[in-house]
């Protein structure tokens, strides 16, 4: 089958059908392709740990998930000539998807379990484990019956771009081999590099040329800093996100780090008193960070949720109509008689395996020390947020891309405190009860968009959805393990959130899930709630609306420190340099700097977030000592400062002349 892998797709696989038109796949449906294979199977899997790994850090790091399926299509691709017998296509699908599930998990994952670290409640890794592999479970369930709607139904009425970028690189095999070994060349330097910046003492991680006495008067006078964290998966992050993201992204820190906190110290330093509540210090006392931290935050924080809901909003339509395909499908029953590639899982064994989630979804909230009716009710509410937002999720997706987690996670935490609280279930029991439920219904969410990427790229290869859903399960259970076990490890090493008084501890910021915890812990505490500066945040979320622009990623920009996001603009600018590189290029030639450019990008994001994984591993070692490596200018700032920026400069570099380099003949 090795000639079915470098077919075109048909010309009819992006745009409508028109009446009495069908597709038919690469790979017809009464072809018979090795896809569930051992190989295949164990490829996936073993991709999927270690991605899982990788994406965990990098989402606690700046909140932003490494997205996996993409890098993996390409190894899968370059794995494919390591036997004697070349994997088929449809076989690389099953590895992608399997891999795929990594993201998707991790996503969910430090969304919301970081927040019980931070909430001091130590949750035990069993139970984390549990909330990875429920909520991942369901999500599967639950899309299943809406896949002949999305992906079948609609042809050519979404974009699908994930699946679209897939889909090509798999049908063009061919580079896969050189692809592969780039994409690993680039891990390996990004692996080292952010190893050794964020491990031990070789240069500062973060620039902020305060040594520069006029930056220093701004800082101290106006309290504007400007910061830079200069490790090289921020850097391949924004390539990926493009000059627009990541325009957005940084545009967001810009108005909150450059606008808004110094407003509030030239207000605030004059008040009376100076104490402003939610702040505990007066703020002509406070810093940057502080103020940041104290207020401008909580303005991010209804930024991102009412940009949820407006996403929310706007697929109401869309999942009306998803929801009456999924029920003549239910009707239909069984999935005798249709072409292997329309063959779902049969109805039946989804029916029971949402019995037996649910069972055991009821069974740990008891375990929670909650009442028989509120274990009732958190299961009533885990089952309708999971099915109604697997529909948004897979909507969002296969327009844009982008899965609103944040605001539909936010909006199951309020919706779910307020119900509780009338049961009388608050404080930290109450606590962990709405965190659970968010962790099932955010991962559900995340995995099924993930899953409809997949399913979509196998619809137009000519896979067969049964083997592609059977396969999912077995992502989700290894992604939940390694998920749950990562963010064991680097709670042990790191602190979530903000730095706590006396503790050392390096901090990794867990923005979405420093979030959650700000919210659950208003509403189960009964504490006074900053509705002022959450209004502000819906009202900015408005304005973007209004001007038509993405609402979300600005309002996550607005959350992130500066430092995180300025990093994501250096890679977005290279980005739009090289693909107008390309197109000047054009042809054969421009299209492989366009792809060189998107494999290198994703092996820095890849081996930057193994670098940082692997640091906190050594943290938790008795030996373990930041200083044990540390180069003679590290303590000078000026040097420093400035060694980091050259380096981080050397990476771009890098990126830039790997990218448009000619490959020798052969």
């Amino acid at each position: 089958m090795d000639s079915t892998e470098t077919r075109s797709l048909p010309e009819n696989a992006y745009r409508p059908l028109a009446a009495g038109e069908r597709y038919r796949p690469v790979i017809a449906a009464a072809d018979r392709v090795p896809e569930s294979t051992w190989r295949s199977i164990l490829w996936g899997l073993g991709l999927c740990a270690i991605f899982t790994v990788a994406s965990a850090y990098s989402g606690l790091k700046v909140g932003q998930v490494m997205e996996a399926a993409i890098p993996i299509s390409i190894l899968a691709i370059g794995l494919a000539r390591v036997y004697p017998r070349r994997s088929t296509l449809l076989e690389n699908v099953i590895i992608t998807g399997i891999g795929g599930v990594s993201g998707a998990v991790v996503a969910g994952a430090i969304f919301t379990l970081p927040a019980l670290y931070i909430l001091k409640l130590d949750p035990h890794p069993w139970q984390t484990t549990f909330l990875c592999l429920a909520g991942g479970v369901l999500g599967v369930l639950f899309l299943i019956p809406l896949r002949r709607y999305f992906v079948r139904e609609t042809h050519g009425q979404f974009p699908y771009p994930e699946a679209t970028a897939i889909t090509e690189v798999l049908i063009t095999g061919e580079k896969g081999g050189s692809q592969a070994k780039l994409l690993l060349q680039a891990t390996g330097i990004a692996a080292a590099y952010d190893f050794f910046v964020t491990t031990f003492q070789v240069w500062k991680e973060f620039v902020d040329f305060r040594f520069v006495p006029a930056v220093e008067g701004l800082a101290t006078r106006a309290r504007m800093v400007l910061s830079f964290d200069a490790v090289g998966f921020i850097l391949g992050l924004g390539y990926v996100m493009g000059l627009r993201s990541s325009l957005l992204l940084c545009a967001g820190g810009v108005l909150s780090n450059l606008v808004l906190v110094p407003l509030v110290w030239f207000v605030g330093r004059h008040l009376p008193g100076g104490v402003v509540y939610p702040g505990d210090v007066p703020i002509a006392q406070m810093t940057a960070t502080a103020i940041f931290r104290s207020y401008v935050r909580f303005v991010g924080v209804g930024a991102i949720a009412t940009a949820g809901i407006f996403g929310i909003l706007k697929s109401l339509r869309i999942v009306a109509g998803s929801f009456g395909i999924a029920v003549k499908a239910f009707r239909a029953g069984g999935e005798q008689g249709l072409e292997r590639t329309d063959r779902d899982v049969p109805v039946v064994q989804i029916l029971l395996g949402v019995v037996v989630s649910a069972l055991a979804v009821a069974l740990f909230l008891r375990g929670l020390d909650g009442s028989a009716g509120a274990m009732v009710l958190g299961l009533l509410l885990t089952l309708v947020f999971s099915f109604f937002f697997t529909s948004v999720a897979a909507n969002a997706i296969a327009t844009t891309a982008r899965n609103p987690v944040s605001g539909m996670t936010m909006l199951t935490i309020i919706i779910s405190s307020v119900v509780l609280l009338e049961f009388g279930v608050s404080g930290r029991t109450g606590m962990f009860f709405v965190m659970a439920i968010a962790g099932m219904v955010c991962t559900a969410l995340s995995v099924s968009g993930q899953a409809i990427t997949d399913l979509k790229t196998g619809y137009w290869l000519g896979s067969t959805p049964a083997a592609q859903e059977r396969v999912k399960f077995l992502g989700v259970v290894v992604a939940s393990v390694a998920a749950a076990g990562t963010i064991y490890v680097l709670a042990r090493g790191y602190q979530f959130g903000e730095a706590a008084p006396g503790d050392a501890r390096a901090v990794l910021a867990a923005p979405q899930a420093s979030i959650m915890k700000a919210l659950v812990e208003g509403f189960m505490s009964r504490q006074p709630v900053a509705y002022l500066l959450f209004g502000v945040g819906a009202v900015v979320a408005v304005v973007m609306e209004m001007l038509q622009v993405p609402a979300l990623t600005f309002a996550l920009g607005m959350y992130l420190p500066l430092e995180l996001n300025s990093p994501a603009l250096v890679g977005g600018f290279l980005a739009h340099f090289l693909g107008r590189r390309s197109e000047k290029v054009g042809g054969a030639a421009g299209r492989a700097i366009a792809e060189r450019g998107v494999i290198i990008a994703s092996g820095l994001m890849a081996g930057g977030a193994l670098g940082g994984v692997l640091g906190a591993g050594l943290r938790l070692l008795p030996w373990y000592a930041e200083d044990r490596l540390k180069t003679p200018f590290y303590d000078n700032e000026p040097i420093s400062q400035t060694v980091s920026a050259l380096a981080f400069a050397g990476l771009c570099a890098y990126l830039w002349f790997a990218s448009v380099r000619r490959d020798r003949p052969a």
